[in-house]
């Protein structure tokens, strides 16, 4: 087995902020930033995964996880190729993927996991009414539904959240969501620097 990156894994529901707070993160230095959009956005479509991958999303079918892996260590690989990720000297932060029990499974293969910051949020309502001013401050009115966001998290509760149960609980830090973006930083931060200097150096 080649050698697996180290990373950090965000997780949450929907307006918990794990795409703000990474990119953030990935802004600093000897940290990389990759999110599950940037990985579909870069599909290259001459590839026979990518092919794939077009084939599923064109039938509107769901794309197998094996796939979906498959894809992300290709674009992966790609950019350690052209120099935008240096395994050895940057500590990878995930956000948005593994999105399944069974993705994290086939991930172990890729990835070593050092911790997983579990976005939280103990006032959903609060969050609804983030996500709905976000719509709409976005131009997005469709997402502003409340019935639409509240089925959201739903479907995170049903299949999503069980990707945290793969996981080491001792792995696991819960971070609270709703705060200030510079709180939750902090309070993120405060748990990622020691592990970051462990493995990569003051």
């Amino acid at each position: 087995m080649a050698e697996r990156y180290k990373c950090i894994f965000l997780f949450g529901g929907p307006g918990t902020g794990k795409g703000t707070q990474g990119e953030v993160i990935g802004a600093i230095l000897g940290f990389f930033h990759c999110a599950s959009g940037d990985i579909f956005r870069s599909i290259d479509p001459s590839t026979q995964v990518g092919q794939i991958f077009k084939d599923y999303s064109s039938r509107g079918e769901l794309v197998p996880d094996d796939v979906t892996v498959r894809l992300w260590a290709e674009t992966m690989q790609r950019w350690i190729d052209d120099g935008r990720y240096t395994p050895a000297s940057d500590l990878l932060v995930l956000d948005g993927i593994p999105r399944t029990r069974e993705q994290a499974q086939i991930m172990d293969e890729h990835i070593d996991v050092l911790q997983v910051i579990h976005l939280t949020c103990a006032d959903r309502d609060a969050i609804v009414q983030r996500l709905k001013k976000r719509a709409l401050d976005q131009g997005r009115a469709d997402d502003a539904d409340e019935n639409v966001i509240r089925n959201r998290w739903k479907v995170y509760d049903d299949e999503s959240k069980p990707v945290i149960d793969h996981y080491d609980a001792d792995k696991v830090a819960s971070v609270e969501a709703i705060a200030t973006p510079l709180q939750v930083l902090c309070n993120m931060l405060a748990v990622i620097k020691p592990i970051h200097e462990t493995h990569f150096g003051a």
